[in-house]
C-alpha cells in the first residue's frame, strides 16, 4: 500500500514537473519569438526611418535652397522700389559762450603787490567785518580769510557812487576740495554807503554762479581743489557772469544801480582749509573796438592776459581775442601790428623780450584761428611806452597792455 502511494506521488511530480517544463520551453519559446521579431521590426524601423530622414532633409534643403532664392529675389525687387533714405540735415549753431571783455580804463587793482608784508592786513582794502590778511601760496601773494570777513576797495572818496554805467570786476577765487565755501560780490560799499531795499550780490561757488533767482553751472569737470577765475560785466542794467572760459549768468535787465564793491567770504570749514583771493580788478568800460579803431587807429586791450613772466595766454584772454578776431572777419581790409607793453617792474631787457613774446604770441593765436598772416605783424616795446604812471597798482595795470595798431 505505501509502496502504491510512493509511486502515484513520484508519478504527480513527474507529471508536474513535464507540465512545468512544458510551461518554461513555451515561455523560452515566446521571448525568443519576441526579441527575434522586435529586433526585425528594429531593423525596419532604422530603414524606414532613414528613408523618412533622407526624404525629410531634401524637403528641407529644397524649401532652404527656395527661401534662399526667394530672399534674393526680395531683396532685388525690395532695393528697385526703396528710395535712399537721406539724413536729416543737423542745424548750424554759432554760440559764444564768452564774451567777456574787460573794460579799458582800470579803476581799482589788487593782486596783492609782492611788497605786501606777510601777515598783514591788505593796505589796499579796508575791513567791514570778520579779517583779511596778506599770505603766500605758491611763491605768490593772496589774500586769506582765516576767520571770513568782508572787505572794501581803500577810496579817497568811497561814500561817493564809483562804479559807472559800464564797468567789469574779475578775480581768482580758490577753492578746496574738503569744504563747501561760497564768495560773495555785493554792488555797494556795505562800510561805507547807505542802501535802501535789497541788497544786489552775486554769489560765486565752486562751479556755478547766482544772481537773485538766476543761477548759472559750468558745462565742465573742474578740479575739485583749485583756481577759478571770475569776471562780472554791467553795462547799464545788463549783467553777465562768467566762470573761467564760460558765461554762467546773463541778464538783459537788472533793476538796480550799483554804486561800490564789498567782498565777502565765509571763512574756514572744521578741518581749517582757508580760502584765498587775488587779482581782483575793476574797470571802465569804454567804446567798442571798431569805433576805436575809426578814432584813434588802434585798440588798447589789458584784458589779454599772461602767466607771470612769461608769454602764455591765460584763457580769459580768449574774450578780447575773439571781440578782435570777429572784427577782422567782418572788416577785411583791416591789418593790425600786435604790440606788447609792460610796467616798469623788472629789467628793461627783460621788459623789451617779453613784451616782443607776447605780442608774437597774440599774432599766431589769431593766425591759428583762420585770419591770414599776411595781414597780421607783430613788435614789443616793453615799458618805453606808459599810458599811465608806474606807482599805483592801477597804473601799472594800465600799462600792461596789447595794442592793436591799424596798418
Amino acid at each position: 500500500m505505501k509502496i502504491i502511494k510512493i509511486t502515484l506521488f513520484f508519478l504527480f511530480l513527474l507529471g508536474a514537473t513535464q507540465h512545468t517544463q512544458a510551461q518554461f520551453w513555451k515561455k523560452i519559446k515566446k521571448t525568443v519569438q519576441k526579441k527575434v521579431e522586435s529586433k526585425v521590426l528594429n531593423k525596419v524601423d532604422r530603414e524606414t526611418g532613414k528613408a523618412l530622414d533622407k526624404t525629410l532633409d531634401g524637403k528641407k534643403a529644397k524649401k532652404k535652397k527656395g527661401t534662399l532664392k526667394n530672399k534674393k529675389e526680395n531683396k532685388k525687387l525690395t532695393s528697385k522700389k526703396t528710395t535712399k533714405k537721406i539724413s536729416p540735415k543737423q542745424p548750424k549753431v554759432v554760440w559764444s559762450k564768452f564774451d567777456f571783455v574787460p573794460g579799458d580804463t582800470i579803476i581799482f587793482e589788487d593782486g596783492p603787490s609782492a611788497d605786501e608784508e606777510n601777515g598783514e592786513f591788505p593796505s589796499r582794502w579796508d575791513l567791514e567785518e570778520g579779517n583779511a590778511e596778506i599770505a603766500e601760496v605758491d611763491g605768490v601773494n593772496i589774500i586769506v580769510f582765516p576767520h571770513g570777513g568782508a572787505i572794501v576797495p581803500y577810496l579817497k572818496n568811497p561814500k561817493e557812487d564809483y562804479l559807472p554805467d559800464v564797468f567789469t570786476i574779475e578775480f581768482d577765487a580758490y577753492f578746496d576740495a574738503n569744504n563747501h565755501h561760497r564768495f560773495w560780490i555785493h554792488l555797494y560799499d556795505q562800510k561805507n554807503q547807505s542802501r535802501s531795499g535789497s541788497s544786489p550780490t552775486i554769489t560765486f561757488y565752486p562751479d556755478s554762479a547766482n544772481f537773485e533767482n538766476s543761477t548759472g553751472e559750468y558745462p565742465n569737470e573742474l578740479p575739485a581743489s583749485g583756481w577759478r577765475h571770475f569776471s562780472v560785466a554791467f553795462t547799464k542794467g545788463k549783467l553777465k557772469v562768467y566762470l573761467n572760459d564760460t558765461r554762467l549768468i546773463n541778464l538783459p535787465h537788472v533793476e538796480l544801480n550799483p554804486t561800490g564793491i564789498t567782498f565777502e567770504n565765509d571763512g574756514f570749514a572744521a578741518d581749517k582749509t582757508f580760502q584765498y583771493m587775488k587779482n581782483f580788478r575793476i574797470s571802465k568800460g569804454g567804446v567798442k573796438y571798431y569805433d576805436r579803431v575809426l578814432s584813434d587807429g588802434k585798440i588798447i586791450v589789458n584784458g589779454i592776459k599772461f602767466d607771470i613772466n612769461k608769454a602764455s595766454l591765460k584763457p580769459e584772454s580768449m574774450g578780447p581775442i575773439n571781440k578782435i578776431y570777429k572784427l577782422m572777419v567782418k572788416n577785411p581790409e583791416i591789418n593790425f601790428s600786435v604790440e606788447g607793453h609792460t610796467d616798469s617792474d623788472g629789467s628793461d631787457e627783460t621788459n623789451m623780450t617779453l613784451s616782443k613774446e607776447r605780442g608774437k604770441t597774440v599774432m599766431n593765436k589769431l593766425i591759428a584761428m583762420g585770419i591770414n598772416s599776411s595781414r597780421l605783424k607783430s613788435n614789443g616795446f616793453g615799458e618805453s611806452k606808459p599810458l599811465d604812471n608806474n606807482t599805483t597798482p592801477e597804473g601799472k595795470a594800465n600799462n600792461r597792455r596789447v595794442e592793436f595798431v591799424k596798418f
